[in-house]
């Protein structure tokens, strides 16, 4: 029995993820359509995509870009949008059975706070929505009843190990973590590595945000906040581990001892296309691990002295509140000074400490509390940087 096509919306359509889903679509155009494209500001790749995949509609944040698209694809009769305003109202057409939602950092909550209240499936690969706002999103989802799938390839690892075993306790989730292009280095050595240094991820192809998320660790903290939320265990049930040939994915311990693990190679389509074609497994031509091909997999500790964002990360968990949506701000705005040469990579762990200390902590946030955290968080991050933190 054929299955009907899922209408899929993808939200940040421009970037490394959005790109690959629409790898993924287009090979398997029997089982998905892509019905919306939403990107932030790179009208050029959005035109291409939206010419090359015919969705019944498009949004590009950037209003100032919206004549450009709007000129572009109109004749062919589809719809354009601007705003983030747009892209909170178009997350809830009937004509969308799932969401993918890989737009950068914060920008992605509100989509997916929409996209939940209007019953649509959510393929997650936004982690900093479940950092900033994971009570409120997981209520949400619960309340009306929808999935959230895991697109980020540990969780989407977890998941997988998790099928058929929802009965059983967790006793431990155990992250993989690369260790990034600076496994190993001193803080000595860190102090004065460059952006271009830090954005040579040894295993993976990402966006500049994600790629100094993982030089830092700070990828691997969001991932641990985001675990707590998507799989409902406490901090002292996650685990890090490096492991830098990226062939493991991520492991579930079992209350018998017992581990299970998802292996591939590093390639984010295969999470793309279980979340979205779950629960089957669909076929493809991604390229298959050979053992012989790694003789050896190795495991090391995190040097959680050295690498100090993946500690804070787990000290904001451990106090939970408003705190992830404090050092998920801080984050953003260090980073983003980091890439502008504006401060070093080791003062980027400075600023998420100052503002851990000085933004006003509240233990039970509604969402309009997450909004004005972020904002006095990145007030205070900004005001650190320039004086010089």
């Amino acid at each position: 029995m054929t299955k009907p096509k899922r209408h899929v919306a993808i939200l940040g359509s421009t970037g490394s993820i959005g790109t690959q889903t629409i790898d993924v679509i287009k090979a398997n155009p029997e089982r998905f359509v892509v019905e919306v494209l939403v990107a932030n500001n790179n009208a050029e790749l959005l035109i291409q995509q939206a010419v090359d995949t015919r969705p019944n509609v498009v949004v590009i944040c950037n209003e100032d870009r919206y004549e450009q698209v709007f000129s572009a694809l109109d004749p062919l009769g589809i719809k354009v949008y601007a705003g983030a305003k747009a892209v909170a109202s178009v997350v809830q057409m009937d004509s969308i059975d799932i969401v993918l939602t890989a737009m950068v950092g914060y920008s992605g909550l509100l989509p997916t706070i929409k996209a939940i209240e209007a019953g649509k499936t959510i393929a997650l690969a936004n982690k900093e929505t479940l950092v900033v706002a994971g009570e409120l999103i997981t209520k949400l989802a619960a309340h009306k009843g929808i999935n959230i799938f895991p697109v980020d390839s540990e969780h989407s690892a977890i998941f997988q190990c998790l099928i058929g075993e929802f009965h059983n306790p967790i006793e431990k989730i155990i992250l993989t973590a690369s260790g990034g292009p600076f496994r190993g280095k001193s803080s000595e050595f860190l102090a004065t590595v460059t952006k271009e240094q830090a954005l040579k991820h040894p295993n993976w192809s990402m966006g500049a945000k994600i790629t100094i998320d993982s030089a830092t660790l700070m990828n691997k903290g969001l991932e641990v906040i985001e675990a707590k939320w998507l799989f409902g265990v406490q901090a002292d049930q996650i685990e890090v581990v490096v492991h830098p040939q990226s062939i493991i994915h991520s492991l579930v311990q079992f209350e018998d001892g017992s581990i299970k693990a998802q292996l591939g190679l590093p390639d984010m389509r295969l999470p793309i296309q279980y979340a979205l074609g779950y629960p089957d497994r669909l076929k493809s031509d991604f390229p298959r691990f050979d053992f012989t091909q790694y003789p050896s997999l190795t495991f090391e500790q995190p040097d959680l002295k050295t690498f100090r964002n993946l500690q804070l990360a787990f000290e904001a968990l451990s106090q939970g509140g408003n705190m992830p949506c404090i050092i998920n701000a801080a984050n953003e705005v260090a980073v983003d000074a980091f890439l502008q040469d504006t401060i070093g990579f080791l003062e980027i762990s400075d600023v998420i400490e100052a503002c851990m200390q000085k933004v006003s902590y509240l233990a039970n946030p509604t969402y309009d509390d997450y909004v004005q955290t972020d904002a006095e968080t990145r007030r205070i991050a900004q005001s650190r940087i320039k004086n010089h933190v």
